[in-house]
């Protein structure tokens, strides 16, 4: 047994074990995660669930590890989970600002969206309506003061969402206070798009329940590839991305009357910059 390391003073054994109490409750963790929670270094991060895997108590994927008995249920989250994370992390951190105590909210499936549910661990009676199993069953383990409405329909397997006509039939139903939405890309000059036709359909919906819409996005989406289109900046009233380098993104919301929201993932001071004036009313 190596002797204790860290600040918190762990042995290998009780921080790797530590470390599967975080995955049960959480599906996933990257290597920093680790590292700060328990005061080591990266590289002794990686060590631990390098060994880990061994032992077949996780699988490792790029920058961090996915839990064992999640990965055949949520096989596709799986493989985006440590994409472009940090900039997914400051989206769901200034997106959550948007989000009051008493709200009711619609989400969209996703990581990002995930991180945006992971960002309201102070708010207190918001009820979360929502497609996606995986965001539910976070919620369900680690956010008590938080309700959730799943829509039901037809699962997708391999992707933990659901769609089809009996989720829009629910969603019918309903009518949230703000409606997060997650594209797969943003054309400009063509608008928002997505993969699967059923998706497609579902997303369509969510532009038009709420009253306030709010479009989360990163910057490698901006220009990316889609093949359906399912509505545009004009039909929301914000939009959150963690970077514009070229402006595109900004010029297409101003253009839409959409306000653009920016969460630099490298803020020192974890503030995001909001640009592009518009008469949309945001709170």
């Amino acid at each position: 047994m190596e002797s204790p390391a860290g600040e918190r003073g762990l042995y290998a054994e009780e921080r790797r074990a530590a470390i599967l109490q975080m995955l049960d409750q959480r599906s996933s963790l990257q290597v920093a995660e680790v590292a700060d929670a328990f005061g080591v270094s990266r590289v002794t991060a990686r060590a631990d669930l390098d060994a880990l895997e061994r032992d077949g108590k996780l699988r490792r994927t790029h920058g961090g590890a996915v839990s064992l008995s999640r990965t055949l249920t949520v096989s596709i989250q799986d493989s985006r989970v440590n994409v472009h994370a940090d900039a997914k992390r400051a989206i769901g951190a200034r997106a959550a600002e948007l989000v009051g105590d008493g709200d009711s909210i619609l989400v969209d499936s996703g990581t990002t969206a995930l991180e945006l549910v992971r960002a309201l661990g102070s708010r207190a009676g918001v009820t979360v309506v929502t497609d996606d199993f995986t965001i539910a069953d976070f919620v369900d383990r680690s956010m008590p003061a938080l309700d959730v409405v799943m829509l039901g329909g037809s699962l997708r397997k391999g992707h933990r969402y659901t769609c089809g006509p009996l989720a829009l039939a629910a969603l019918g139903a309903l009518h949230p206070d703000v409606a997060f939405v997650s594209p797969t890309a943003l054309v400009p000059g063509r608008g928002l798009m997505t993969n699967y036709q059923a998706m497609a359909e579902l997303k369509r919906a969510f532009l038009s329940c709420a009253d306030r819409t709010v479009v989360l996005l990163d910057s490698s989406k901006v220009g990316g590839r889609g093949l359906m289109r399912f509505g545009s900046l004009r039909d929301a009233d914000a939009v959150v991305c963690e970077a514009d380098p070229e402006g595109v993104l900004g010029r297409e919301a101003d253009e839409s009357d959409c306000r653009l929201l920016l969460a630099p993932a490298s803020s020192p001071n974890g503030e995001a910059t909001g640009v592009a004036p518009s008469r949309a009313r945001v709170r």
